[in-house]
């Protein structure tokens, strides 16, 4: 089932999510409608408080994008960056929350990242590249950060009115949405 995404300005994107402590049919339901919908924005990643859901969840899927790193569908459940390195890089960055909007965010290029997948077996990876850049993304929306966060203080400024019109329900999307003001 494809869920409404939920766009800049609605509450349930600045608050931190909370952890998850077992599987349900609920739980494996919701994974399920994540990826058909992150799929049908012709996204790579997204996060439960996305779609309105309060849970430390995200599901992430780089496989059309960059085929160096092909690891398939990821769900990554009450996902910890414990480690980032010293290098960053620059990338255009955009969010299915925030339609219409791209900007260069800087980040580091490599991280560990500690999470359960969809069976709640613990994991640990190292990754680099896309990968990195979209777990970064993802697991900043469970901590209730949006990317433009990251910007600097004269980009954020540009990206404003951007910013106004997204919260106004002014944008071009081709999957359900759900603002602010609904």
């Amino acid at each position: 089932m494809i869920l409404p995404v939920y766009t800049y300005n609605h509450a349930v994107l600045k608050q931190r999510t909370e952890q998850i402590a077992d599987m349900t049919d609920d739980l494996r339901s919701l994974i399920e409608d994540m990826f058909e919908t992150m799929y049908k924005a012709n996204g790579i990643g997204l996060a439960a408080n996305q779609v309105g859901k309060g849970l430390s969840l995200t599901v992430i899927d780089v496989a059309d994008r960059d085929e160096a790193e092909d690891p398939g569908q990821l769900v990554l459940i009450n996902p910890v960056i414990d480690a980032f390195s010293d290098d960053e890089e620059e990338f255009e960055e955009g969010c299915l929350s925030l339609p219409d909007y791209r900007d260069t965010v800087i980040r580091p290029s490599a991280i560990q990242v500690r999470f359960h997948d969809a069976d709640m077996k613990e994991h640990v990876m190292e990754v680099d590249g896309l990968l990195a850049r979209v777990m970064q993304h993802e697991i900043d929306h469970l901590n209730g950060i949006y990317f433009f966060e990251r910007l600097s203080p004269i980009r954020r400024t540009l990206g404003s009115g951007k910013l106004k019109k997204i919260a106004r329900g002014q944008f071009d999307a081709e999957y359900p949405t759900f603002s602010a003001t609904e």
